[in-house]
């Protein structure tokens, strides 16, 4: 089959998605502002040169077949790309107008992110930031799939061929057990000798743990088995950083926080406990076959600013 034979068009690709999306080919042209008999003909004509059913006629509407998922996803694919290409002629010809759609992990760039966006905001104050929270498993679909330009948080290990994902180191933050100020084991009873915090000491009281997919929950897991240790059983299983900052400050649970969370927040402390195999890198994920628009450009470089002034300050005396 060849797609590049010059009888492909644009309006087949915008057509294929809209009737996805709408469940219909009457729905779709209204969206599109065509007839319905334009719209069914230009279906009829993608069909053919596909030369594969591309959808199921069912009472209420029209489900993709197969082979129209899979042809729907590389539409969707060119659509944006060719949206991508508008918004990055519109940014070079405007200079500081567009959009630019950022991915956060959960809990994975709460002081990076806020500061680099202020700062973006500050030199371009007609640049649109969107930011969605999400697990990789959400993120890095939709970053492929051209909703999200970059995902900024925590990096794993290195791509694997094929998976079209570049990554960009920022820096290393250490994880550290948070609890309120004046929490009982920052306080020891008057009478008794103060002997160094355990892991162990902290259990006595309830834990926010992270949920089950994240990577710090597996680091935390293999730490607890090191030190042959069940996980706590009262706990919250949690990734909100507002919850758990609320959490924390109205009882005496124990969480894991960045350094850098906790350095910004005096009502917060961290307990005196070494945690030497939970860490995490903090960097940015983008997709490799995509070129970056002046927006995107332009975040990345105060990602970068911001970066290394938080490393300095975490190194100066």
């Amino acid at each position: 089959m060849d797609l590049l034979d010059g009888r492909l068009k644009f309006r087949h690709l915008t057509l294929l998605v809209a009737i996805v999306q709408h469940g219909g080919v009457a729905r779709a042209a209204e969206a599109l502002h065509l007839t319905q008999p334009a719209a069914t003909r230009t279906l009829r004509e993608l069909e053919a040169i596909a030369d594969l059913p591309l959808f199921v006629r069912e009472p209420r509407g029209m489900r993709p077949t197969v082979y129209g998922e899979a042809l729907t996803g590389h539409a969707r694919a060119v659509i944006t790309e060719i949206r991508r290409a508008g918004e990055h002629l519109d940014g070079l010809r405007q200079g500081h107008e567009g959009t630019v759609t950022v991915g956060t992990l959960l809990a994975g760039a709460n002081v990076l992110l806020p500061r680099a966006i202020a700062r973006l905001k500050q030199e371009r104050p007609r640049l649109t930031v969107v930011v969605r929270e999400g697990t990789v498993d959400v993120l890095h679909p939709a970053l492929l799939g051209g909703e999200l330009d970059v995902i900024v948080g925590r990096v794993g290990p290195a791509p694997k061929e094929g998976e079209r994902l570049h990554q960009r180191m920022l820096y290393r933050e250490r994880i550290m057990l948070a609890v309120r100020a004046g929490h009982p084991l920052l306080t020891p009873q008057p009478g008794t000798q103060a002997e160094p915090l355990t892991l162990l000491d902290a259990l006595e009281h309830p834990w926010i743990l992270p949920v089950e997919q994240t990577a710090l929950r597996q680091e935390l897991e293999a730490l607890f088995v090191e030190q042959g240790l069940a996980l706590p059983v009262d706990r919250v299983e949690c990734t909100s950083i507002l919850t758990m900052r609320a959490l924390l400050l109205q009882t005496t649970m124990v969480a894991l926080l960045p350094e850098l969370v906790l350095r910004d927040d005096e009502r917060l402390a961290a307990l005196p406990v070494d945690l030497p195999s939970v860490s995490r890198t903090v960097g940015t994920t983008e997709a490799s076959h995509r070129t970056r628009t002046p927006a995107l450009q332009a975040l990345l470089q105060h990602l970068d600013e911001e970066a290394a002034h938080l490393v300095g300050q975490h190194r100066s005396p």
